[in-house]
Parts: structure tokens; C-alpha cells; sequence
């Protein structure tokens, strides 16, 4: 009999006990590689145009957004997301501007691949939102609804021509029923068959995307809540899941990232290709926002998002601080 038979057999708080204990016993660890960093490049400026709601995030000129790539390539980043944003004056009915050889986002595509070359994978949105006047992901029909399959034909040119320009992977992103095989084909058809496609496949309609519309320059009135998915579902994404495999996709994604962790999961666990997640705008925003105020510890904040979303299953993040997490890291 012994006074001491009364404490703790099992002690986990001995693997806590020093820095490079905890360290050394992570079970989940963040890597520059995991980083993809989401840029805007708008046309017409001279200078780069912050984003209010975004601190420390800017709209690009062609210029800027190069040096973003070197120094998100030296950082060790991965990725590049690019968007583009074109003047108010070029949005039309049927995103015009998307499919032009010579639109904005075609520019920077073709600016980033000869600045970074290879070094770096260079992603693009494929998607007609920031293109069109009314601001919605796809062309309207006569009632002012998204005609899923009008809008299919334009995603196919804006793969092609978005391929043209030296893109390693597309970012169909709109949610019509269809895109990733349209996509597919499209690029098969000029004979871009290296090219990739990063389906968004569980794309919520989020409060979170707020900032954003302001980062692309949104034209949007009314809400996209007919294409994007429902907040209540899940079972919904893994049907989306299995419909993008088939498809063709070679890697999925997840967006939002925070508020959906455990639809995140539940694709990281039924897929064998790789698995992205994108830490929208609100969710920087916030951040930002309570660190700005004095609430929280922004860098602790930063890194314990991202472990996270990593930890949930994503092997690659999209986050606005890519560069700034890879140089901490």
C-alpha cells in the first residue's frame, strides 16, 4: 500500500514540458510547401491599391504582382492564385474580358510564368464573376437566372485561352454542374492534357466572402445562393466529391476553409488525390481585424488557423499570409 497510488498512472503532460519536446512530438506539421498564395493583379493602376477590409493585401499592378511571385517563390511557396480584376468599362453580359488572349488575367499569367518560370505552380481562377456586369459566375438566361450550360461554354474558352498564357493549373470555381468534365475536355481538345485542374468542389455561399468582393472589384447584386452550396450540408459535397472525380479532377478543394473543417475531413478521407482548403477573406479579415484591436495574438492566431485546417486533412492551403507564414517557418 502506498500513499502515492492515488496519483495519475499516465502522465501526458511529460511530452508538454519543454519547447523542443512539444516539437519534436507534433503530430501535425506546417511546411512552406503546404502554402498557396491567392494575388490580385487589377488593371489600369500605377501603384498597388490596398484593400480596405484586407490589411496588408493589395490589389497588384503587373509590375508588383511579379515581385509578389519572387518573393513567394523564394520564401519557399508553393503556389500563386491569380485573379484578375479588369476595368469597369470592359465587363459585359458575357465576361468578355475572361476570354480575351489579352485580358488582365491572361497578362499576368503570362508575366508571373516569365518571371518565375517553373519554380513556382502557377494557378488561375476560371471563373467570369470578376468579368461580368451583373457580377454573377456564369451567363444569364432571359429570366436574369445562371444558365448552367451557357456557362460551361465559356469556361471551356477561358480554359483554353488561361493554358495559352503558360498556367500550370485551372481553378474552375463557378459551381456549375458539369465544369470540371467541360474543363477537362476543353483543355484535352488543344492538346493540354499536362494541364491541371484544382476543382472547387465544396464551394459554400459564406458570409466570409465579404472582402473579397472588394479585393475583385464584385459588380454582384443578389447572392449566388442557386450555385453555391448550402451551409447545412454535407453530404451534398461528398455527391459534388464523387461527380468531380469522375470527371476528371486532380486535386479538390474545400472553401471555406475555419467554418468547414469537418467537410474538409470527411474529403480528406474519401479521396486519393491531393486536397486543398482556402482561407477566404473574412476569415483574414478577422484576424486581422481582433489583432488590430488588441484581442488576440495575431502571429499565435495565424498559425494555430492554419494547423488547423491542416490538421482537418488539407494538404494544400490557399491563405492570404502564404509568403509571410513561409518565411516564419
Amino acid at each position: 500500500m502506498s500513499v502515492y497510488g492515488s496519483f495519475p498512472g499516465a502522465r501526458p503532460r511529460r511530452l508538454r514540458g519543454i519547447p523542443a519536446l512539444r516539437r519534436m512530438v507534433a503530430e501535425t506539421r506546417l511546411h512552406p510547401a503546404d502554402l498557396i498564395l491567392p494575388a490580385f493583379v487589377r488593371e489600369g493602376i500605377a501603384e498597388p491599391a490596398p484593400i480596405s477590409a484586407m490589411p496588408g493585401v493589395v490589389q497588384h499592378t503587373r509590375d508588383t504582382l511579379r515581385k509578389a511571385a519572387v518573393e513567394a517563390r523564394e520564401a519557399g511557396v508553393a503556389g500563386i492564385m491569380l485573379f484578375g480584376v479588369p476595368e469597369d468599362a470592359k465587363k459585359d453580359a458575357q465576361g468578355s474580358a475572361g476570354t480575351d488572349p489579352d485580358g488582365i488575367l491572361q497578362l499576368a499569367i503570362r508575366d508571373v510564368r516569365a518571371e518565375v518560370g517553373d519554380d513556382l505552380v502557377i494557378m488561375s481562377d476560371l471563373c467570369l464573376d470578376e468579368y461580368t456586369d451583373h457580377g454573377h459566375c456564369g451567363v444569364l438566361d432571359a429570366d436574369g437566372r445562371v444558365d448552367n450550360d451557357a456557362t460551361l461554354e465559356r469556361y471551356a474558352e477561358m480554359a483554353q485561352v488561361q493554358a495559352d498564357a503558360g498556367v500550370h493549373v485551372v481553378g474552375p470555381s463557378g459551381m456549375m454542374d458539369g465544369q470540371v468534365g467541360v474543363v477537362r475536355d476543353a483543355l484535352d481538345t488543344i492538346g493540354r492534357d499536362d494541364v491541371s485542374i484544382l476543382a472547387y468542389t465544396a464551394k459554400y455561399s459564406s458570409a466570409f466572402y465579404g472582402p473579397f468582393r472588394e479585393a475583385v472589384g464584385s459588380s454582384l447584386t443578389g447572392d449566388r445562393k442557386t450555385y453555391q452550396q448550402d451551409p447545412a450540408n454535407v453530404r451534398e459535397s461528398l455527391r459534388e466529391l464523387a461527380l468531380d472525380l469522375d470527371e476528371g479532377a486532380d486535386m479538390v478543394m474545400v472553401k471555406p476553409a475555419g467554418p468547414y473543417l469537418d467537410v474538409l475531413a470527411k474529403v480528406a478521407e474519401a479521396v486519393d488525390v491531393p486536397v486543398a482548403a482556402y482561407q477566404i477573406s473574412g476569415e483574414y479579415a478577422m484576424v486581422e481585424a481582433a489583432a488590430e484591436k488588441g484581442w488576440i495574438d495575431r502571429d499565435r492566431a495565424i498559425m494555430e488557423t492554419l494547423t488547423g485546417i491542416k490538421r482537418a486533412g488539407a494538404g494544400m492551403i490557399l491563405t492570404y499570409w502564404a509568403t509571410e507564414v513561409a518565411r516564419t517557418l
